[in-house]
């Protein structure tokens, strides 16, 4: 698992162990979030049992399981749901944590320019630049929705 830190709250990794969760859990974390449907590659751990160790040990787990580009609006609008009420910091996973960035991403952009999103993505070693127009939409249909109140 590498770890790629975010903010100061959030983080993404690639595929998460069993082992990784007690590694998570010395390092502080409170909350992790995998974005990773099951049976992806035959070598992945099952959500069950990854939600079950860590929920021993103390940490919150939730699966909210992304099929790679495809993102509705209820996965996003869930994404940022979870990290609003979890103990931080969180960390979200998949297979290599672009489907855990992004989610993030989207769920950011209502109240963060798509500028500042894209840098963090870009230092922690994402590159979502051709998602700037989609973030961008969602920030203006935002101000709009703020305006017709």
């Amino acid at each position: 698992m590498e770890i790629k830190f975010v903010t100061a709250d959030f983080s993404v990794a690639d595929q998460v162990t069993g082992d990784d969760l007690v590694a998570l859990k010395n390092a502080g974390f409170g909350t992790v979030i995998c974005n990773r449907p099951d049976a992806e590659a035959p070598e992945q751990p099952t959500a069950g049992t990854l939600a079950e160790q860590a929920r021993s040990l103390g940490l919150n787990w939730y699966w909210l399981p992304i099929t790679p580009g495809q993102f509705t609006e209820a996965n996003v609008s869930e994404f940022k749901q979870l990290l609003k009420s979890s103990d931080e910091p969180v960390l979200a996973f998949c297979r290599t944590g672009t489907r855990s960035i992004t989610l993030w991403a989207l769920s950011q952009a209502a109240e963060v320019s798509s500028e500042q999103l894209l840098h963090k993505a870009t230092a922690a070693g994402y590159d979502l630049s051709k998602l700037a127009p989609t973030l961008d939409e969602r920030m203006i249909n935002n101000n709009e929705s703020k305006l017709v109140r």
